[in-house]
């Protein structure tokens, strides 16, 4: 399905070590001429790391998509009532985010989005980085993957050798991703090596 003309909503949690990966895919989706709306954790929005600072990483954000983003939950609750959103994709998806969303927690912006989203019946997109994916998160994610209206974007072990739990999603499959969810299909193979000897 093409994207273009679509409304995604997109959500970055704090895998602050993949916005590398991540804003060049939200580039590619406003190319491709899907409008953009940025939701953001606090974590995001607050957080300076040795990957950058906040202000920059939503200077960034801004610049690339051309709107506001949005912070707070009562900012994406419209998102429901609304219906704004074809599509809410989350990229980078935190452990923390992982396990709230598996559980129906809704204590930030980017989950109200994914809520509101699939109270509407229409997808969500899952990018996973997480350091405990074959750890304690490992339940949470299989329960995501067999629940109706979310997609994973195809993840692998990033670090097999140092750190054996760890789970990244191949950005680059993102736009790939969604369109095969607009189509209520999950993109395949889900399980793939991210990590090369």
């Amino acid at each position: 399905m093409k994207l273009e003309g679509k409304t995604i909503g997109f959500g970055l949690t704090g895998s602050h070590c993949t916005y590398d990966e991540v804003l060049p895919e939200m580039e590619k989706l406003v190319r491709e001429g899907v409008r953009v709306i940025p939701v953001v954790t606090y974590t995001v929005a607050n957080t300076d790391t040795r990957f950058g600072t906040s202000e920059d990483w939503l200077n960034q954000i801004r610049a690339i998509t051309g709107e506001e983003i949005l912070t707070t939950i009562p900012e994406a609750e419209p998102f429901g009532p609304g219906k704004t959103l074809d599509l809410m994709l989350i990229a980078p998806c935190t452990g923390n985010s992982i396990s709230k969303l598996a559980h129906a927690m809704t204590d930030n912006a980017v989950l109200m989005a994914a809520k509101a989203t699939m109270r509407n019946q229409r997808p969500v997109v899952v990018a996973i980085s997480t350091n405990d994916g074959l750890g304690l998160n490992a339940a949470n994610i299989a329960k995501l993957i067999s629940s109706k209206l979310i997609y994973f974007v195809p993840f692998g072990q990033d670090a097999p050798t140092t750190k054996p739990q760890s789970l990244v999603a191949k950005m680059d499959l993102i736009k790939e991703t969604c369109e095969t969810a607009l189509e209520g299909k999950q993109i395949q193979p889900v399980l793939i090596e991210r990590w090369k000897r």
